[in-house]
């Protein structure tokens, strides 16, 4: 005889899981979905009486499918579909950002999404086309603590950490998006809002779930966390081993010059940045991509080129250039063609690969360094992550 679930208790209200480490059976803790991996789900799903069969189902569905509304499946096992409604929205509960506002570019490639989190908090992102291919830009942060000058974000300030099924649901919306056009998303890049290191723990966390073969499948190497330099996020990456492509945002060739664009320099100065760097392709042997916005009339010019490539030298490196994206509070410094032109043949002519990234979604303020939401004042401390 098959046995029925308990009825649910009074609903328990409490503030949301903090940290990927929490234990996922504290059921005085509401637990996000999306941000279990696999083994997780099915523990959690066991300590109810199911199965390890209703766990792939249910991992099918969320992550895998990208279904928002789970009680609409009338194909579900009962057992499962019982255990849903006693737990989701209770004990048990999606990350589902609203949409906010939806903003294609008139380069027919591009779509900027602002989505509404929980506790009304806003971020952005965005999904672009390329030939053969389609990538999603994804926050990991509302606001950012670093303040890179030339960057919308930066200037917002710091709200707080997203946690891991808040990055996960980014991803699972594109693929939706995505799906409708008959499309698949294959390349992931943690350059949206925020500063990936600064939230470290709850970033990996994702990347486990949206990597699972089971799921998104996307591989670790279509997947690029980009970082301002956070020496000791870098140096974990390293020790750690991970499977991610590594960007490296520089700017600047000096301490002197890096530290006017990027205040995050006094607290990790280029040379230290650049010895991680180098432990880190010692350890790994993986190529490191640095990223250099091109402003005119500030880091533009071929002396600054010549020093570029002195500071990569011995390093497995590649550089993306970056023409400047005008935002609010950096306009007018756009680099002429020919700049660029030069500037990307000395470092190629050292022996660096270099290329000229390609603008996207201009227009609609989706570019590197553009984006920016309502800023919501933090309720309360947010966990930080070294």
């Amino acid at each position: 005889m098959k046995s029925r679930l308990p009825a649910p208790e009074a609903p328990y209200i409490a503030e949301p899981l903090a940290h990927a480490d929490q234990p996922v059976h504290d059921e005085r803790v509401p637990i996000y979905l999306h941000e279990l991996g696999f083994d997780e789900l099915r523990a959690r799903l066991a300590a109810d009486g199911l199965r390890p069969a209703h766990a792939a189902t249910l991992w099918n569905a969320l992550q895998y499918r990208a279904q928002t509304d789970l009680l609409a499946r009338e194909d579900f096992p009962p057992p499962l579909r019982r255990w849903l409604e006693w737990r989701l929205g209770v004990e048990c509960l999606l990350d589902m950002p609203e949409v906010s506002s939806h903003t294609p570019s008139s380069d027919g490639l591009t779509d900027k999404f602002l989505l509404r989190l929980q506790d009304g908090q806003e971020i952005e992102t965005v999904v672009m086309g390329y030939e053969g291919r389609h990538t999603a830009c994804v926050s990991t942060q509302a606001g950012c603590a670093m303040g890179c000058v030339f960057c919308a974000t930066g200037q917002m300030g710091f709200a707080r950490h997203l946690r891991p099924g808040e990055i996960v649901a980014q991803v699972l919306h594109a693929r939706r998006v995505l799906q409708g056009a008959g499309r698949r998303l294959r390349n992931l890049v943690l350059m949206g809002m925020g500063e990936p290191l600064h939230n470290y723990d709850n970033v990996m966390k994702a990347l486990q779930i949206l990597s699972d073969t089971r799921g998104c499948n996307i591989g670790p190497s279509k997947m690029s966390i980009s970082t301002v330099g956070v020496v000791p996020g870098i140096l974990r990456l390293a020790e750690e081993d991970r499977p991610y492509n590594l960007a490296v945002s520089l700017h600047g060739s000096t301490e002197e010059e890096r530290a006017a664009l990027i205040p995050a320099n006094q607290r990790w100065p280029l040379h230290e940045l650049v010895q991680s760097c180098r432990t880190y392709g010692e350890k790994t042997g993986r190529k490191i991509f640095f990223a250099w916005t091109l402003i005119a009339g500030v880091n533009d010019s071929p002396a600054h080129a010549r020093r570029v490539a002195a500071l990569l030298q011995g390093l497995r490196a590649h550089v993306n250039l970056i023409p400047l994206n005008e935002t609010a509070g950096y306009a007018g410094r756009e680099c002429a063609e020919s700049s660029a032109s030069v500037f990307h043949g000395i470092i190629q002519d050292a022996g660096i690969p270099c290329t000229i990234r390609q603008k996207r979604g201009i227009d609609v303020a989706a570019g590197c360094g553009q984006l920016k939401a309502a800023r919501r004042k933090r309720e309360r401390a947010a966990p930080q992550a070294a």
